[in-house]
Order: C-alpha cells, then structure tokens, then sequence
C-alpha cells in the first residue's frame, strides 16, 4: 500500500531546508531528519488543503542496490511499516519526515529494517 499522494515530499527546496533545519537520528541502517514544515515552501504544488499536514520521504541510494525493483521494494516495506503505526489523529503534528538509506543488503533481512526503522521513529516522538 503506498502513501496517500497529500502525504508525500517533494522538489529540491523542501530537501534543502530539511537538510539545513532537521533534527537527526541515526541508526545502524539508516538515518531519519525531522524538521517542522514550512508550508510556503510547497504552495507552489497547489495543494492548498493538506500543506501543514505530517509529510515523508523516504530515498534509497543506488548503493543499497542498482535495480530500481528492489530499491522500490524497500521504499513500500518503510512505507507500509509507518502506515501500521500513523492514525489520523497524530496527523496534527505538522512535521517533515525524510528517511535515508544507508548502503548495504536489505534484500534478506526486512524484519531488522522495519525493526529499526520503527525504532527511530518512536524515538523521535513522532508517534506514541
């Protein structure tokens, strides 16, 4: 199940600022960036409605793996794995999620990535 097109990321200034303005919590497989959205920033995707609601993106570099397949395979295990745990009522937390991958063989262990990547985002406190 993928994300609901309102909940996802994108254009190159809302990475920059959540490179520049994010807290950040690291883990043995990947890294997660938390910042408060900044609305003005997507008022230029005319989605006027959904603008301050929680958002993610998750980015898989070709070092954790060249098919696009598999890459693409990990993105929906993460993002089935944070649909388990977001509910509509923590949606008024109006934060940026980015999730980055860090190198290595996900391919046969997708309980430890999930594990951690579940891990890291209790532990930021974006969910109870």
């Amino acid at each position: 199940m993928a994300l609901p097109k309102a909940m996802r990321l994108k254009g190159h200034r809302t990475f920059d600022y959540i490179h520049k303005n994010s807290v950040k919590y690291y883990g043995k497989l990947m890294t997660l960036k938390i910042a408060r959205s900044k609305p003005e920033i997507l008022i230029s995707h005319k989605k006027i409605e959904s603008l301050n609601n929680f958002k993610i993106a998750i980015t898989i570099s070709k070092k954790v793996s060249k098919k696009a397949v598999i890459r693409n395979k990990i993105r929906r295990i993460l993002q089935d794995g944070l649909l388990k745990n977001f509910h509509e009522d923590n949606n008024h937390k109006p934060y940026w999620l980015l999730v980055n991958l860090k190198g290595g063989n996900f391919c046969s262990n997708n309980i430890a990535l999930i594990k951690e990547f579940q891990y890291l985002i209790f532990k930021s406190g974006l969910f109870k």
